[in-house]
């Protein structure tokens, strides 16, 4: 079930918030200094193209660094990626079977904000206990 949900979020949505973020981390790339915002960027859009069957969780080791750095994110790129995620949300929300993709889409937004201090991690075998 999680491959077909993936292959029709790729479809509808997926496939343009994940040239989003690689657009965002290739832009952050030209200035030296902002690269691991573009790392972050680039690591969200791999959980954007295929996100069923994993789950976003805090990093125990993150701290005032990830939140200052977050700050910087949302300035940078965060704002209009969260905007994506919202407007595909909402356009996926007109059909039933959009729905839950546009759950996953919502679920998204705080990521999209605030991608620093945050792990991705699969859902599968257990791997997730929360």
């Amino acid at each position: 079930m999680r491959t077909l949900l993936n292959i029709i979020w790729i479809i509808f949505a997926g496939f343009w918030l994940f040239l989003g973020y690689v657009l965002a981390g290739v832009l952050l790339c030209i200035p030296i200094i902002t690269i691991p915002w573009a790392v972050a960027s680039f690591r969200t859009a791999n959980y954007v193209i295929w996100p069923f069957g994993r789950t976003i969780v805090p990093k125990p080791t993150a701290g005032v660094g990830s939140f200052l750095g977050n700050v910087v994110w949302v300035i940078l790129a965060g704002w209009w990626l969260a905007l994506g995620h919202i407007l595909s949300g909402i356009a996926l929300c007109l059909t039933i079977i959009g729905i839950p993709m546009a759950i996953a889409d919502f679920k998204m937004v705080p990521i999209s904000l605030m991608p620093l201090g945050k792990e991705i991690v699969s859902t599968r075998d257990g791997a997730f206990a929360g």
